[in-house]
């Protein structure tokens, strides 16, 4: 398999993690969705539930590509070590910049929400990247199990501290979990806004969330791995990444799959889907040499911060800033265009998911053009 072609197989997973992502998070109304895009209540999963751990796994094969490529031009560690802090560290200021956008009124800054989507990528690929540039593939094992096990173990034997004696009786309550305690006694008043009590984006849930990349790590050095056929590389993604899966869902027994924590059985099961549907990407693009869908997709896989952040910035603009008098009552812009555009002649869920689709439409075309022009912006 070419570098090229492999990177473009990556670029469309990516660009449909992208993709997605600006589908579920921008309906007409929150109030009429279609289930499979919305994330579970709490337990269990949804086709939402998989698109953040998927751009993680993504995170963690890039990561260790890039760091390969750039080791084989002559870059020292020092070099690579100074590159992955940079880019982290860039991430979360710009995650930071997000989430205090418009800057006013003053408590923007001043209660700021410090964990977040961004922020939480920053971290992952920063600790995921310095902690597998050197190690070998056992040492890389050890990180993975002391990670995911010994959050396990935190969270299900451990006591929480004014809530229950045992960690396993309080997994049934967001607010009650030894997560939810650590994020409320390190950043209180600095949480998710919906919740104040605990973030799904929370301190200790990043622990298992940078497992997420090291798995995507070790699926990079399979994939890289060019002395081997391609079909047996994508052979070996199938078998590990169904076994995966089977292993999350029988972890789920005893730590329940949960984005909201983050567990361990979830970042099994997501990293076992996620090797899987690139497994499956590759060998239609790859080996049957289907590729008439690939564009729209890699225009999203090749720009994702422009993607997310500018995304994010006209979601905050029409959602909640900008305002038009209707009635005699400010009503946001886009409840506006909603009602006047979708909601007038469809049914409500039909209207939403109509809505959503010409938002992600929409950022396709800027995007496309920024592709047309070569205009990758690259942190």
């Amino acid at each position: 398999m070419k570098p090229t072609e492999r990177l473009v197989s990556l670029d469309v997973f990516r660009g449909l993690t992208v993709a997605g992502m600006l589908l579920v998070n921008n309906p007409g109304t929150w109030s009429a969705i279609y289930p499979p895009l919305g994330h579970a209540a709490w337990h269990g999963w949804t086709p939402t539930d998989l698109i953040f751990p998927f751009f993680l796994f993504i995170v963690g094969i890039t990561t260790h590509l890039s760091l390969s490529s750039r080791r084989a031009r002559g870059d020292t560690d020092a070099v690579l070590r100074r590159q992955v802090l940079r880019r982290g560290l860039l991430i979360v200021l710009i995650g930071w910049g997000l989430s205090a956008f418009p800057f006013y009124p003053l408590d923007r800054i001043t209660e700021l929400r410090i964990p977040g989507v961004l922020p939480r990528i920053g971290v992952v690929y920063l600790v995921a990247g310095l902690l597998t540039l050197n190690a070998s593939l056992k040492q890389v094992v050890v990180m993975l199990v002391v990670l995911l096990y010994g959050y396990w173990f935190a969270m299900t034997l451990l006591p929480v501290p004014d809530g229950c004696e045992l960690g396993a009786l309080c997994l049934d309550v967001p607010s009650r979990t030894l997560a939810a305690w650590v994020d409320r006694a390190l950043l209180d008043g600095h949480l998710w806004k919906a919740a104040k009590t605990w973030d799904p984006e929370g301190l200790l849930s990043t622990l298992p969330a940078i497992g997420t990349a090291i798995l995507g790590v070790l699926c990079g050095r399979w994939i890289a791995l060019k002395e081997r056929p391609l079909v047996e590389r994508l052979n070996g993604m199938f078998a590990v990444g169904a076994l995966l899966m089977m292993v999350g869902l029988m972890w789920h027994w005893s730590f329940p799959i949960n984005k909201g924590l983050w567990t361990s059985s979830y970042v099994v099961f997501t990293a076992g889907m996620a090797a899987v549907a690139i497994a499956t990407i590759t060998w239609i693009i790859d080996v049957q040499g289907v590729t008439w869908w690939t564009r729209p997709l890699v225009i999203y896989g090749v720009n994702p911060i422009v993607a997310f952040v500018g995304s994010g910035l006209m979601a905050r603009i029409i959602y909640s800033l900008w305002k038009v008098e209707v009635d005699g009552t400010q009503v946001s812009v886009q409840a506006v265009v909603y009602k006047s555009v979708f909601a007038s002649w469809l049914e409500p869920r039909n209207a939403s998911l109509a809505f959503a689709i010409c938002f992600v439409l929409f950022w396709y075309a800027i995007l496309a053009v920024l592709y047309r022009r070569n205009w990758i912006l690259k942190v």
